[in-house]
């Protein structure tokens, strides 16, 4: 598979991961091809760069099921740069996601605790286990309703897994083909993926420069907005 390269200098390389490949393995015998193993067919100077073999250069990652923008340090100088920003919330990130329902508000901000319970995060973290509870907080943004979907900007000021999926579910508008945290939901025409994109990313720059990366809609998640809009004038 090649790489979607968005940006590339020196220090930093910037790709836009389709939907349907891992990040990295499990573990070393994992058998899918992941980022990392292209990473590392490409730039094989990648290797020992960061702070685990198995992801080279990767500071930040994205679910398997969601597309867009990600990050990959090219030395470890541009690892613990890029890790300093992400631990600093110094790098803003934008994604369109898919939703059930029609929100009330056209804009808002998720402040909930996640916890993790077996493979799945919740925000339901009183009960009769004790789980290990971090903070996290998303905004949000409509940006065009349709009927019985609406299309969201999500701005993630943390980066927990599976913040947006879980946070959007806790406000009662689940993500448009999330088979973990909305299986039962019928899912709108064409679409056979998780509808969540990582669209732009903001972030100050080594040398005082700073970037600001985009990366489109994929073709399949363009054609289900274009069949929601016909519907809208059907």
């Amino acid at each position: 598979m090649a790489l979607s390269i968005i940006y590339e200098d020196d220090s930093v390389l910037a790709i836009n991961k389709p939907a349907g490949l891992a990040v990295h393995k499990v573990s070393p015998t994992d058998p899918q091809e992941t980022l990392a193993d292209i990473l590392l067919k490409n730039y094989p100077y990648l290797e020992g760069v960061g702070e685990n073999p198995l992801r080279p250069g990767i500071v930040h990652r994205l679910d398997k099921e969601t597309s867009g923008l990600m990050l990959i340090a090219k030395n470890q100088k541009s690892f613990e740069h890029l890790k300093n920003l992400f631990q600093t919330h110094q790098i803003k990130k934008e994604y369109l996601a898919l939703v059930h329902g029609q929100p009330k508000e056209d804009k808002g901000v998720i402040d909930a605790p996640l916890g993790k319970l077996g493979t799945k995060q919740t925000t339901q973290i009183k009960g009769k286990k004790e789980l290990v509870v971090r903070d996290a907080v998303t905004d949000y943004e409509v940006t065009k309703r349709y009927k019985n979907y609406t299309l969201v900007r999500v701005m993630p000021r943390t980066g927990r897994t599976h913040q947006i999926r879980v946070h959007l579910k806790h406000i009662g508008y689940p993500l448009a083909g999330d088979k973990l945290y909305a299986s039962k939901k019928d899912l709108p025409e064409g679409l056979h993926r998780l509808f969540l994109h990582a669209w732009k990313l903001k972030l100050p720059g080594q040398n005082g420069q700073g970037l600001a990366l985009e990366a489109d809609l994929p073709p399949e998640l363009s054609l289900v907005l274009h069949n929601l809009e016909q519907d809208l004038k059907g």
